[in-house]
């Protein structure tokens, strides 16, 4: 098929339909024709990327994707992002905050926290991305030896969400909690969540927590 002929609304479905099914060479293949039509990586990752994967989000909630399918979908977008990463972090503005940022401790799902951290990065962040499986001495170690201004906590199971609770208490134990602004985002959080845990905002997507950090930072909350 002849990319390059496609009209644009067709090209961010068909990306989307690909990314859906798990296809890595044919979700590249449109990202490098989007980025030939001069798009910005912010518009390839909203209309195209992101699009897809909240589909492929919504089904495997509702039982329609299982997680194969999740892995192959996420494993295509990670080989799409790895084209745009370049020109999202590509920035001469200097950095304006530090944002340490990590899935917690019993989880192992990265693929939202990465595409927040990329994007952060983006926004003139630095980012201190610490993985999957991440402990409350791990984050309060970073954020101490980075003097992070903001803490990020993503969780995808139900079963491990209840840690970030004990990684805010953690931040009280050892005096940070004043100092951090705390933001937590993943599947199976919510603003309620959020609220009941102590943290400071929810970010229910990457877009919307890019926004949530930019106004602390700029506001000086918990800083």
């Amino acid at each position: 098929m002849n990319l390059e002929k496609i009209p644009l609304d067709e090209l961010w479905e068909k990306m989307q339909d690909d990314l859906y099914d798990g296809l890595a060479d044919e979700v590249v293949a449109a990202t490098a024709e989007t980025l030939r039509r001069q798009l910005t990586p912010q518009e390839i990752l909203a209309n195209g990327l992101i699009a897809g994967m909240d589909i492929v989000g919504e089904d495997f909630r509702d039982g329609i994707l299982f997680v194969p399918e999740v892995l192959m979908a996420a494993k295509a977008m990670k080989a799409a992002v790895a084209l745009l990463r370049p020109l999202l972090v590509e920035s001469d503005v200097p950095k304006f905050g530090t944002v340490v940022i990590g899935t917690v401790k019993g989880d192992i799902h990265d693929i939202g926290k990465n595409l927040v951290a990329m994007m952060m990065e983006g926004a003139g962040f630095e980012v201190i991305n610490l993985g999957v499986n991440t402990d409350a001495n791990k984050f309060l170690a970073a954020l101490r030896d980075h003097n992070a201004q903001i803490l990020g906590m993503s969780a995808l199971l139900t079963t491990t969400m209840p840690y970030m609770r004990t990684v805010v208490q953690a931040l009280k134990d050892e005096g940070l909690r004043d100092k951090t602004y705390v933001m937590v985002g993943g599947a199976a959080v919510n603003a309620a969540f959020a609220e009941d845990i102590e943290a400071d905002a929810y970010g229910p997507d990457a877009a919307t927590a890019v926004s949530l950090a930019k106004w602390a930072i700029k506001h000086e909350k918990r800083l």
